[in-house]
This record gives C-alpha cells, sequence and structure tokens, in this order.
C-alpha cells in the first residue's frame, strides 16, 4: 500500500490522469497467496505505466524513475503506453487496457491504483486466471517463443510450483 500511495501521489502531482502499477507488482502478490506465502516475494522493479499521447519522449520516463526513486529508494521503472507500440510494432494503443491488451501472458495484464481513495483494477481479460493460477499465452497477440522464454527467464515455475501453463 505505500508504493502505491506514493504511485498516486506522484501521479496526481504530475498530472498523470491514466496511470496503473502493474505486471509483477500484482501478479506476484496474488500468486504468492496462491502458494500461501507468508512473504511478498521480492521485486526486480516496480512498473508504474501511465498514457500520455501529449508527450511520448522516452527521457520523460527516466526523469520519472530518479523522482521517484528519491520517494523510496526502489528499482522504477516508467513507461509511457502512448509510446510502447513503436517498440512492439503494434498499432497505437488507445489507453492502458488496451497496452496491456498485448502483454505476453494473459495474468501479466494486470495493474492497480488509487483514485478518490478507492483501489481501482485495470483487467482487460479479467482475473480469473490470474485467481485460477495460470500463466496463459496472451492470444490477442500470441508469441509463444516468447511467452516460453519469460517463463523460463523468470524462474516462475520454480518461484511457484503450483502454477499451470496454458497455451490457449
Amino acid at each position: 500500500m505505500q508504493i502505491l500511495q506514493i504511485a498516486a501521489d506522484f501521479c496526481e502531482n504530475n498530472h498523470l490522469t491514466e496511470w496503473g502499477l502493474a505486471a509483477g507488482f500484482v501478479r506476484n502478490l496474488v500468486w504468492d497467496h496462491l502458494h500461501n506465502y507468508t512473504d511478498a516475494t521480492a521485486l526486480n522493479d516496480i512498473d508504474l505505466i501511465y498514457f500520455n499521447s501529449a508527450n511520448t519522449l522516452e527521457h520523460i520516463d527516466l526523469k520519472f524513475e530518479q523522482e521517484l526513486k528519491q520517494r523510496l529508494n526502489i528499482n522504477w521503472s516508467v513507461k509511457n503506453q502512448a509510446r510502447m507500440h513503436i517498440r512492439n510494432h503494434d498499432l497505437p494503443y488507445k489507453n492502458i487496457a488496451d497496452a496491456i491488451s498485448y502483454w505476453p501472458e494473459v495474468e501479466t495484464g494486470v495493474a492497480v491504483l488509487i483514485r478518490h481513495h478507492q483501489i481501482e483494477i485495470i483487467a482487460p481479460f479479467g482475473l480469473a486466471s490470474l485467481f485460477k493460477g495460470h500463466i496463459s499465452l496472451n492470444a490477442k497477440r500470441p508469441k509463444p517463443k516468447v511467452f516460453q522464454q519469460r517463463i523460463q527467464q523468470k524462474r516462475w515455475l520454480a518461484q511457484w510450483p503450483n502454477l499451470q501453463v496454458k497455451l490457449r
């Protein structure tokens, strides 16, 4: 909650209205819960995503990362999803929900934020497969080789052995 509140304050101060903490921040917490882990699995970084089509310069993201690190000394990864379609060779994304709907795994495409003292969840595929303990290939943008590489490199099945890989 502390990290989420820091992100919320930061985004409000920078007039970022469409944002969320995404990927492992949400996914790993759920998988930890499903495995009855009492301590949260350490994250390599905290993924703060936002959408601002008016300013898509990458150096803004790097500046935001440094500002967040000054608030809390952890590894922040900040990405404006309004430009990420270029790297991913997709059509321009419309918003955060559209952007994360192209991520390799369905369960990674979830973001959380605080707005008006309420927690909101952005989950274009819903939450059912995440809470079932699945790792599902995103059929909207199927990249089975990338999907398998991520499972191996991130050692998800070693960390959470009860997960079930779903290729469809």
